[in-house]
This record gives structure tokens, C-alpha cells and sequence, in this order.
């Protein structure tokens, strides 16, 4: 897989705890510009903007102009593929567990 593949995957796109914070930044404002988003990091805009390219590319969100200004907001629909996968996770958990449960409830008889 290319670098420039691998930037389009939701996966790696919120694999960085950097992206992650853009996300939730952008989802509690509904539509954020640039510059609020960079004054909330110790980075500067060039940082910021390579972070939200990497998350445009994967779908996460969606930008526009606004006169010179860009403003940011979240498309969550990408995160579905991340849902199913955790929800898989969950009910294998959730059945282990179960199986543990029995394991020890009949070792105490």
C-alpha cells in the first residue's frame, strides 16, 4: 500500500491522537475556520493543514471557502467502516466473556 493510499484509510486517518482532537474540534463547532483550529494546537498551520489533508483524504471531513478564509466540518458517515469493525470486536468480547463467566460459575459448583 502507498503512502498516499495509506492517508485515504479512516484507520490510519484517526490513528494520530492529533487528528482525533481535529475530528472532535470540528464536530463540536459544526463548522470551524483554520485559524481556530491551529490557535488550539502547539503547531503551527502548516502542521494543522497537513493533519486535515490527510483527513479530507480519507473523507473524514469536508472543507470550503469562505471569501479567503477555509472552514472545516465533519463527515462522520467514513467512520461507519470503524463501527462495524469495533462492534465485531465487541460481541467477540462480550461472548468470551460470557464463556469465562460460565467457566467459573461452574468450577464454584
Amino acid at each position: 500500500m502507498s503512502d498516499n493510499n495509506q492517508d485515504r484509510d479512516v484507520f490510519a486517518a484517526i490513528a494520530d491522537p492529533t487528528r482525533r482532537q481535529l475530528m472532535r474540534l470540528i464536530a463540536e463547532a459544526d463548522e470551524i475556520p483554520l485559524h481556530e483550529l491551529t490557535s488550539q494546537f502547539a503547531m503551527g498551520r502548516t502542521a494543522v493543514s497537513k493533519h486535515l489533508t490527510i483527513l479530507k483524504e480519507a473523507g473524514l471531513v469536508l472543507d470550503r471557502k469562505v471569501g479567503r478564509e477555509t472552514r472545516y466540518r465533519l463527515n462522520a458517515s467514513p467512520l461507519v467502516e470503524v463501527e462495524g469493525w469495533v462492534a465485531f470486536y465487541r460481541k467477540f468480547w462480550t461472548a468470551n466473556m460470557l464463556h469465562l463467566q460460565q467457566l467459573l460459575e461452574e468450577e464454584e459448583e
